[in-house]
């Protein structure tokens, strides 16, 4: 014989009741079946609201019963065909109106006992039992229906009643001893007590009932039915990469019910265990679908770790104080007073010096036990011995399950230190001696990024995601995506990394996917968002809370470089090539840093100098390993040197300066560069990177345009100023050109100076056959004394910045 179990999704309308009842059909071909089934989905809660509005004197319990009847008679004459619809149309209406019948009660006395309300509940399996059982027997013939209420017998726990399985045994055994019924259909979840009145098995009891018949008739199997493919290793609708867990011990089992895999209703395990009945977890939608095997049976496996689990809505409660250190009796009084109150324990830590417990309970149940556990220690409380309770709410357990992990070095370590970088604050930790569970006390809002970091690191072969936030998508932003769009399967399969663009924004438009925004038409989901508006970008960020979380800065933009002290406290790394940031007052500099060390968020800008070529990199290297930098000699500008290298008697300034806005390489504002500021930011950030301390107002700018020309306030009179001061900038061509000299635009430091400015370079300088918009860079150093380091290559455009900019947040992935 085998017993199956329907949940309420299961049998959640007609619909699915018809792909219920094929399989009920299809497995009593070969086996005696019996069938417990739930209540129709959400019918339970609809019952709870409608007593509760009835004992409030709220007259639109009567709506909702309405709608409950409804919803079973459309049930019923959808599986039911007319002709054998008016009797059973007749009796279901009988049933309801009992219901009704107690719920005025309940409106008429302003009031609702927990005897009460089992019995208003137990409709739902009543109602749903009987149409199903009706249904079947349209389509078989040899049908039974057996009233659970009849074969389990309980204690007086309204509830969550206790099962008397002496008697309950006896009961099921006689009864189906005497039934030759191929199929027996009962209701799950509802029992009675000795004396006959109406009991149930707490909230998700069909399990328990199914696994309690299972046991008193020693059952081959227990097929509990659902509306997933069984137990998964996270749950599926936090963790997307969650996997089905093809087989599993009771133990484990038994671990991650308890921890909230919802899928499984934690006692149904303990009858089976004992009768060692294997229990399969099939999905009613899929019953091709392998499932999940539950049985004695420990696989061997590589993977220690079984599966990730969580309980919401927890609250840490601690007493301490020195009056418990070696007073025997404070645990036992403490756990006493939360029995007498009913309040089950989740959670238990106690400090080895015995100086504290902590104990995890329902978030309900809080204000409850802090006041039972203030009056149990009221005197040594008063007497400051002990510390009045501490109660911290909108807690979650999370939890590593694995029966394996007890043979497994560094499981704890591992876990802790994978949270940990993802800045998961740990309230407190235990760790059974079976170790066949690790469990950790976070911080409500963390456990999204929890469960998929955890998951991430024990289940999907060391796969890294990044969540990327990108603001900006102008010439660079637009490199930027194509070249995640084509480099995407590349990083996956080569370096185990999977990028995501969560949110892009540029300065009119913003658009948020926390499933990943398509690169193929990023631009229509972009036009089609909200408004933008930095401050709500931010807050978007702080509510997703994902793992491995990165700002994208690609914006030269003030205001956006003041938000990434923000994104690193929530522990969202920055990249940027925004050069603001780490050009403003030394104090704010150090700030991001300081903070990108204290919450574990990299903050990385190699594009601040140089775009794409490997500058700041390099000088962090050489600090590292114990170098010092003396002096630096760069040309920093790409787009300078793209503009004095292209600059002679055939080419106007005007129009060369033109030619660099169209090519990309100048900033929108074209002064931005030609006012010498950019690189004296850049100068800046690489003697900052040097360990020296500088701010912008100590660099000398000799600037070698006319005032004019950088007092203008539109680009269009900026461009007439450079027509108007064309002898200028030709005389200053002609006096290199009598030098024999090329012009390049110089960053210098040495012995604490530093200056930017223009220079005539001889044919004899490492600058002077710099070509088009390459950068250079010399670092005179303790070990480079006689000869430079040397870096130079391609400083500016669209693509080499965004390559710079990709470089950073590869960089991230392999951290």
């Amino acid at each position: 014989m085998k017993v199956l179990k329907f949940g309420g999704t299961s049998v959640a309308n007609a619909e699915n009741i018809k792909l219920v009842l094929d399989i009920i059909i299809n497995k009593s071909k070969e086996d005696k079946l019996v069938v417990v089934v739930s209540a129709l989905s959400k019918v339970t809660d609809l019952l709870q609201l409608a007593s509760i509005k009835a004992a409030s004197n709220d007259e639109s319990f009567k709506d909702i019963v309405a709608e409950i009847e409804k919803k079973h008679l459309d049930t019923l004459k959808e599986l039911i065909p007319v002709s054998e619809q008016s009797g059973l149309l007749s009796h279901l209406k009988r049933i309801v109106n009992h219901l009704e019948t107690l719920l005025d009660g309940c409106f008429l006395l302003g009031e609702l006992s927990p005897r009460t309300s089992d019995t208003i509940l137990s409709f739902g399996e009543l109602l749903s039992s009987y149409i199903i059982a009706e249904a079947l027997k349209q389509k078989e013939k040899n049908i039974g229906y057996a009233d659970s209420r009849e074969l389990i017998k309980t204690n007086n726990n309204f509830g969550k009643a206790a099962v008397n399985f002496e008697i309950s045994n006896q009961l099921i055994s006689d009864f189906f001893a005497s039934n030759n019924n191929q199929v027996v259909i009962m209701p799950g979840f509802i029992a009675s007590s000795l004396d006959g009145i109406n009991t149930t098995l707490g909230r998700g009891g069909s399990d328990y009932t199914a696994a309690i018949i299972a046991a008193a008739l020693n059952a081959s199997d227990l097929e509990i039915w659902t509306d997933v493919n069984g137990m998964f290793t996270a749950n599926p609708k936090i963790v997307k990469q969650a996997q089905p867990i093809a087989t599993i011990s009771y133990q484990e089992a038994m671990e991650l019910s308890h921890f909230g895999a919802k899928v499984l209703y934690p006692p149904t395990i303990q009858p089976v265990l004992r009768k060692n009945i294997p229990i399969l977890i099939k999905n009613t939608f899929e019953p091709e679908a392998e499932g999940t095997y539950i049985s004695n049976e420990i696989t061997s496996q590589t993977n220690p770790v079984k599966g990730i689990s969580h309980i919401d809505n927890i609250s840490l409660l601690t007493l301490e104080g020195s009056g418990m250190i070696g007073v025997s009796g404070s645990s036992k009084r403490l756990f006493e007073v939360l029995s007498n109150e009913s309040i089950n324990v989740i959670f238990i830590t106690q400090a080895s010096s015995e100086h504290s417990i902590c104990i995890g309970i329902q978030n309900s149940d809080a204000e409850t036990a802090e006041t039972a556990i203030n009056k149990a220690f009221e005197i040594e409380i008063a007497q400051n011995k002990i510390d009045p309770c501490i109660v911290e709410k909108n807690l979650c357990i999370i939890a590593l399950v694995g029966e394996n992990m007890k043979n497994h070095q560094g499981l704890s370590g591992r876990m802790f230190s994978t949270l940990g970088k993802n800045n998961v604050n740990i309230r407190a930790i235990a760790q059974g001696a079976s170790e066949r569970n690790i469990s950790a006390v976070i911080n409500e809002r963390d456990v999204k990024k929890a469960l998929n970091t955890l998951h991430e690191n024990f289940f999907e072969e060391n796969t890294k995601q990044l969540n990327l936030f990108v603001m900006g998508v102008g010439n660079v932003g637009e490199k930027f995506i194509e070249q995640i769009h084509q480099q995407k399967k590349f990083l996956k399969e080569n370096l185990k990394i999977n990028l995501r663009v969560i949110a892009l924004s540029n300065s009119r438009k913003m658009h948020f996917d926390e499933d990943g925004i398509s690169l193929k038409d990023w631009q229509i989901a972009l036009e089609n968002g909200e408004p933008a508006d930095k401050d709500g970008f931010i807050a978007n960020v702080k509510a997703l809370n994902l793992r491995n979380s990165i700002f994208v800065d690609i914006t030269a933009n003030e205001s956006v470089s003041k938000t990434y002290e923000q994104y690193l406290k929530q522990n969202v790394a920055v990249v940027t090539c925004n050069k603001i940031a780490c050009s403003s007052a030394y104090d704010n500099y150090k700030n991001l840093k300081n903070l990108s060390r204290q919450y574990n968020a990299p903050f990385l800008f190699e594009t601040n100098v140089g775009a794409g070529l490997p500058i700041i990199d390099t000088v962090k290297n050489l600090i590292a390993s114990g170098d010092k930098v003396n002096k630096i000699q760069a040309v920093l500008s790409g787009s300078l040197n793209f503009i004095f290298n292209n600059f002679d008697d055939k080419n106007s300034f005007h129009d060369v300066v033109k030619e660099a806005g169209v090519q990309g390489f100048t900033e929108p504002d074209p002064k931005i560069d030609l006012s010498g500021i950019d690189v004296a930011r850049k100068i800046l950030i690489l003697i900052r990177e040097s360990g020296y301390k500088m701010d912008i107002d100590a660099i000398a700018n000799e600037s070698f345009m006319p005032a004019e020309c950088l007092e203008t306030t539109s680009n269009e009179a900026f461009f007439e100023s450079l027509n108007k001061h064309a002898a200028h900038f030709n005389a200053i061509y002609q006096e290199a050109v009598s030098k024999d000299s090329r012009l390049k635009y110089v960053a210098q430091f040495e012995n604490g100076k530093a200056s930017v400015g223009l220079q005539f370079i001889p044919k004899d300088h490492p600058f002077y056959n710099l070509e088009g918009k390459d950068n250079i860079v010399l670092f005179y150093t303790d070990r480079y004394v006689d000869q430079p380091l040397l870096i130079k290559g391609a400083g500016a455009g669209a693509a080499v910045t965004a390559s710079g900019i990709f470089a950073d947040v590869i960089r991230i992935g392999n951290i």
